[in-house]
């Protein structure tokens, strides 16, 4: 059967796939998936108070109610992670083994700066497929004073007194701002005790449960003093 050159051609370019659809936004994978939520962590004299929400999502799913962002890496540092969740246990992970390495061989735990700069070391050198995690790091000085370490994607940090990542990030800074810096507060007291900050804390949640659909079900809240650790939970809105 003879087929015209012609129509053998035009058959052809119908089969080559054209760079409309190879770059169309549906035929793309990605690895990453932002399962969202919120965290929170405030430092002061004597405590640094740690929170997230429990909720796992992804986009309008909700994967798990009770899943937490939230790792006690020493006894007085606490990783708390939004973003990826997968990415949140392989880092989770990753420091848990350094720093019982890191006890082992020098027979005390590392302090918090330590703990610091290893997060740091290992974001940086992950920088060109990064974890797709948004972290804080809080903690107790050798003085026993509370700091919050706040990092980007690739291991930069600061150093602050308080610091919020994930979803709801926008809905709760603000509200810190003003209560914990006094800025635009018409009342210029600052709260200083922990039950004055934990307060705090809880109305921020529950404000940003009201906006934000990834960040719901429950508060999960870590307290951090030189006698111990006390764990709680609050719930919030399962909707």
């Amino acid at each position: 059967m003879y087929i015209p050159v012609n129509e053998m051609l035009r058959h052809f370019k119908q089969e080559i796939p054209t760079m409309g659809n190879i770059t169309n936004k549906s035929d793309q994978w990605s690895p990453y998936y932002d399962n969202s939520g919120t965290v929170l962590a405030v430092g002061i004299p004597g405590a640094v108070i740690v929170a997230g929400d429990t909720r796992l999502s992804n986009g309008y799913n909700i994967l798990s109610r009770d899943a937490t962002k939230m790792a006690q890496l020493t006894d007085k540092c606490v990783l708390a992670t939004a973003g990826q969740y997968a990415d949140f246990i392989a880092l989770r992970k990753f420091l848990q083994q350094r720093l019982q390495l890191y006890e082992f061989q020098n027979e005390v735990q590392a302090s918090t700066e330590t703990v610091a700069h290893l997060l740091s070391r290992e974001l940086y050198s992950r920088r060109f497929f990064p974890y797709y995690t948004f972290n804080l790091l809080a903690g107790l000085d050798e003085n026993n004073h509370g700091y919050v370490y706040g990092y980007d994607a690739i291991g930069s940090y600061d150093k602050m007194t308080y610091g919020v990542q994930g979803s709801g990030q926008e809905l709760v800074v603000a509200v810190l701002d003003n209560q914990l810096k006094g800025y635009n507060k018409i009342n210029k007291t600052i709260p200083q005790t922990k039950e004055e900050i934990l307060d705090i804390i809880l109305d921020c949640f529950s404000c940003a449960a009201e906006r934000d659909i990834h960040t719901g079900d429950n508060v999960e809240i870590f307290i951090i003093t030189p006698a111990g650790t006390e764990r709680i939970v609050k719930p919030l809105r399962k909707d």
